[in-house]
């Protein structure tokens, strides 16, 4: 096979149109200048295209053009040929006809298969009557071809790019993420992070904020998640560790005097992978100096209303609420059983635990009793039933009491024949429930259980049941969360967010006293059944500090021996301050209406935390490990 390649002016040409630009136009070119425009049609000719596939309308009909990109669809129509020439821009139609073209060029073009990489020159031509396009941004031109080189041939691709990859195994797209990338909807999931991104640099530049660069290789701190470790060549014996995120560094520089600071930043955690989780993630990383929690709220949601605004013609997403729903933790969990609510549906919890603790039905009789009405769905069976009760258990709960509610009044299994008529009536009266719904009551001493339990199931019912509409952005603000929680396995107490997260004022004076009753200043974004910020304002004060330490049981030594640096720090005039962190990958996810951040990360890992595409992670050899004084057991 013959391939051609156009015929392009050399590189030094190029920097020589620049520098002259750059004279004309003192460095500072005016798109109207007559000059730049002949410098935008001098560097398109050296170019393999003068116009994206994206790009031809019927203005340009008449125009001689360039093209280049990978071949879509070929079709064969009695001797013409008929190309979609795709590139990221969209999609052209190119007729290669022989009267048009030469006869090696049509001959050529006999070979062209899908995914060939291609350059065309054409003239643009109105479409005939009647033939327009609708589904293409170009459908009312096409491109007669004159000239037909072939950049590059093509293996048959593993799986149809033209398709959105619904019916493809994943591990197979990941395997070979190249080839998926040129997918429309994974070039659209990449340009909305990209809005995204720049949209976010553009709105703080704006605002006073410096963008600031972190280290990666930092100093190994207790701060939940686990971490990457960095073997030290020069250091032998020692690591470093991969940011969980920039934390402390984001408060030293606050005691700086940067005031307003933000990153696009990198962070790492060694946690078990879900849908919203990647070992590597990217997360919008902010901190503010003199301001309170409402400053950070309310900029925060400026932000995402203004993108999500300027922006609805790319992610076609609406808001549900302007402004922000603003709840407290604690209402939060009573209403919904966990603190990352899809908001969207209403299905909230009530509760039943007075009317029923008389029962004779044992497990209600010294429990708290919850449920959730699920409307429509009294036609459910048992077996679908079964199903809601092994996923409840799995949840935490001890079982399901389940409850019909038809025409004839409420059936009841679980309970037997113990639910007396008051407590049934006080079920349904609780539940708001009419003929037709469902029933669902979880019961236990644990109180936080019972929540967790009807949580996840009303989260997975929502699911199941497609309650929520996908174009809807439900933002909801989770504020006033506990300062402590006991840690399950120790019983000791634990930071609820991180042990620089400051109390509420409030609760100072009593907070050895009484750890569990204090609330903090840390706060919550949730998005349609997801998390995508978290912050809080933090302890800029070292007694404060150390007294938080010691509640969590850190001595003086070991915690100046982990955070002496902020320590020291808060001496030096540290100023009121705090901040927040918005996820860009679960931020990109949602407004793609992607299933998983996976889908809006150009080279993501997979649910083992594995590039399948890389063959990473992947055995270091002998010398490697000899080097960083380590041994492998």
């Amino acid at each position: 096979m013959t391939i051609t390649a156009p015929k392009r002016v050399s590189l030094g040409q190029l920097r020589v149109a620049k520098c002259k630009l750059r004279i004309k136009t003192k460095g500072r070119p005016d798109q109207g200048d007559p000059f730049f425009v002949s410098f935008l049609v001098y560097t398109r000719k050296i170019m393999f295209k003068t116009h994206t596939c994206g790009e031809l309308r019927h203005t340009h009909a008449g125009q001689t053009v360039q093209l280049a990109g990978w071949v879509h669809r070929r079709r064969d129509h009695g001797g013409v040929i008929f190309i979609d020439l795709r590139d990221r821009f969209g999609l052209t139609q190119v007729v290669i006809n022989p009267t048009h073209t030469s006869t090696d060029d049509f001959k050529r073009s006999e070979s062209i298969r899908n995914e060939f990489v291609m350059q065309i020159e054409g003239t643009v031509a109105l479409r005939p009557e009647g033939m327009n396009n609708t589904k293409m941004a170009s459908g009312m031109i096409e491109v007669m071809a004159n000239k037909v080189s072939i950049l590059n041939p093509a293996k048959t691709p593993p799986f149809m790019i033209d398709d959105d990859g619904e019916n493809v195994d994943e591990a197979m797209r990941l395997k070979y993420r190249y080839l998926d990338l040129r997918r429309e909807r994974m070039s659209r999931n990449l340009t909305i992070r990209h809005r995204l991104v720049k949209f976010m640099r553009d709105y703080l530049d704006q605002r006073g904020f410096l963008e600031v660069e972190t280290p990666i290789l930092f100093k190994s701190t207790p701060e939940g998640a686990r971490e990457y470790l960095v073997p030290s060549r020069v250091h032998p014996g020692e690591f470093y560790a991969l940011p969980q995120s920039p934390q402390q560094l984001k408060q030293l520089l606050m005691v700086g005097g940067i005031e307003r600071y933000f990153q696009i930043a990198r962070c790492f955690r060694d946690e078990d992978q879900r849908a919203d989780r990647q070992p590597e993630f990217t997360q919008l990383d902010m901190e503010m100096s003199f301001i309170d929690r409402d400053d950070i709220l309310a900029l925060v949601e400026g932000l995402l209303t203004q993108f999500c605004e300027d922006f609805a013609e790319l992610h076609g997403r609406s808001l549900m609420f302007k402004p922000f729903l603003r709840l407290p933790f604690h209402e939060v969990m009573e209403r919904y059983g966990r603190d990352k609510p899809d908001v969207r549906y209403a299905m909230e919890l009530f509760e039943v635990s007075a009317a029923t603790r008389g029962s004779e039905f044992l497990p209600f009789q010294v429990a708290h009793v919850k449920g959730i009405c699920v409307q429509g769905c009294a036609n459910y069976t048992r077996k679908q039933t079964d199903d809601l009760t092994d996923f409840a258990k799995k949840a935490g709960a001890k079982g399901l009491v389940v409850m019909w509610h038809d025409a004839d009044g409420v059936r009841k299994t679980g309970a037997g024949t113990k639910l007396s008529d008051a407590e049934k009536a006080a079920i349904v009266a609780a539940a708001g429930s009419k003929p037709g719904d469902l029933i669902l009551l979880v019961a236990d001493e644990d109180r936080n259980k019972v929540n967790n339990a009807l949580g996840e199931l009303r989260h997975e019912l929502g699911i199941r049941l497609k309650l929520s509409k996908p174009e809807q952005l439900g933002f909801l603000w989770v504020v006033d969360f506990p300062s402590f929680v006991r840690d399950h396995e120790t019983g000791n107490w634990a930071a609820n967010h991180h042990l620089f997260t400051a109390p509420k004022d409030e609760y100072l004076d009593n907070l050895e006293a009484d750890p569990g009753a204090a609330r903090s200043k840390q706060y919550d974004l949730v998005c349609n059944g997801y998390e995508v910020a978290g912050g809080s304002i933090r302890i800029h004060r070292r007694d404060v500090q150390e007294r938080v330490m010691k509640i969590l049981g850190l001595s003086m030594e070991e915690a100046y021996k982990k955070f002496g640096h902020m320590l020291d720090a808060f001496e030096y005039g540290a100023p009121p301050h705090g901040g927040i962190a918005p996820g860009v990958d679960r931020l990109a996810m949602i407004f793609a209406g992607a299933p998983n951040i996976r889908e809006v990360i150009a080279f993501p890992k997979n649910q083992q935390a594995a590039d399948i595409m890389l063959g990473v992670p992947s055995p270091a050899t002998e010398k490697q490990v000899k080097e960083l004084h380590i041994r492998l057991a």
